[in-house]
């Protein structure tokens, strides 16, 4: 499952993720994502809904809530963990040919979206230690200070917010 790697360490020892991930690894492929596919501050980006549209969508989290808004490295990886749980069920669940990924900012707030054509809802199941799928929005639930559906006419929009210090 993407974006399993951190689930093993518990959310207290956050700073020993948070020093081992190093964003300047993936900057130059962010700001080509960036390039690429435009930014989802200003429009809503469609992907197609593909597995590595996952690795697309954790480009272009990091570099908006790194690079664009200065954000610290462990509230981007924990956006980026989340985007790719989100966009990993919208691929797998949903039997779309494309999502749209759209990120949003106010005073104290960010807020992820993934939008797509079907209107199934997701379902938080109970997760037991040795699983080894179906950990999405049991991490979306954990990490994130919000999150929730919206159903639209045509599909629903999967979105979690995360509370932010504004300097």
């Amino acid at each position: 499952m993407a974006g399993l790697e951190g689930t093993e360490q518990p959310r207290g020892h956050a700073h020993a993720a948070a020093a081992r991930w190093s964003p300047t690894v993936e900057d130059e492929r962010a700001l080509k994502a960036l390039e690429l596919y435009g930014n989802p501050t200003e429009a809503e980006v469609p992907l197609p809904s593909r597995p590595e549209s996952a690795a697309t969508a954790r480009r272009l989290t990091q570099v908006v809530v790194l690079r664009q808004w200065g954000l610290p490295p462990k509230t981007t990886e924990d956006a980026v963990l989340l985007v790719s749980e989100l966009v990993g069920n919208a691929v797998r669940h949903t039997g779309a040919r494309v999502f749209g990924l759209r990120l949003h900012r106010r005073r104290g707030l960010i807020r992820v979206e993934v939008r797509d054509p079907s209107r199934g809802l997701p379902c938080l199941m109970p997760v037991q230690e040795l699983d080894i799928s179906g950990r999405g929005l049991f991490l979306v639930d954990k990490l994130a200070d919000r999150w929730g559906v919206d159903l639209l006419p045509r599909g629903k929009t999967t979105w979690f917010e995360m509370r932010v210090n504004d300097r």
